[in-house]
């Protein structure tokens, strides 16, 4: 990654930082950012429940769920990719840093739509109808189908990564200077993220799946359609 690359980065983890620092000053808008981030983990259960039921995708549905859908605070793993991306890239593999990078662009967007949306939220008493009313207020097309697309490139990096023999024993040996790195978190995520999707054997349908029905909900909520949503838990 070179210089500038990692300068961009850096600069989406701050503005992260800012609405965080935001947010934290409105509790109301902090209430109904968490309870966004509920909503949203559930639908995404209710959407890919098939998936959930699935011996071969269940590890990787949920990995979806809770690394990149849910309420969980990413603050300690976010502070964690402030530090490796411009000054411990020499501890990973290149591709891996690749892996992380997209993963810390997907989660800047996100952070900062989910605010977007919470503005527009009466309340932290979400339903569909109301959430399909924010998603069209908050509007950005453009900012969603980057958000569709980061998705997709974080699961073809970690596919990508199952696919080279020695990377699981790379990991394996980083486990320790990592943690002495203080990037324990970050290495969690790599092991988690690799072992889920080597015991896929093969992410092509899954990600498929995922892309075609992310891409289906966002045109109909932009069209106002909240029974796209389906039934929620």
């Amino acid at each position: 990654m070179d210089e500038l690359s990692a300068e961009s980065l850096l600069k989406e983890l701050r503005a992260v930082d800012a609405e965080r620092a935001r947010r934290a000053a409105d509790p109301e808008l902090e209430a109904r950012v968490q309870s966004l981030k509920t909503f949203q983990q559930r639908r995404f259960a209710a959407s890919y429940a098939d998936l959930l039921a699935n011996p071969r995708y269940e590890a990787a549905t949920r990995f979806f769920l809770h690394e990149l859908y849910g309420p969980d605070d990413y603050r300690q793993r976010d502070a964690q990719f402030a530090r490796v991306i411009p000054t411990l890239t020499r501890l990973f593999p290149a591709e891996v840093v690749d892996t992380v990078a997209k993963l810390a662009q997907l989660h800047a967007l996100s952070e900062r739509l989910d605010t977007r949306m919470a503005e527009h939220l009466r309340s932290t008493d979400i339903t569909s109808d109301e959430y399909a009313v924010a998603w069209r207020a908050c509007g950005e097309p453009a900012s969603r189908q980057r958000q569709i697309e980061l998705t997709m490139a974080v699961g073809e990096s970690l596919d990508k990564l199952t696919r080279k023999p020695l990377l699981r024993q790379t990991l394996r040996l980083m486990r320790g200077p990592a943690q002495m790195a203080g990037l324990g978190a970050l290495q969690s995520f790599l092991e988690s993220g690799f072992d889920t999707f080597r015991a896929m054997r093969g992410a092509g349908e899954f990600l498929s799946t995922v892309r075609h029905r992310e891409d289906t909900l966002a045109r109909a909520l932009f069209r106002g359609d909240a029974s796209a949503l389906g039934q929620l838990p």
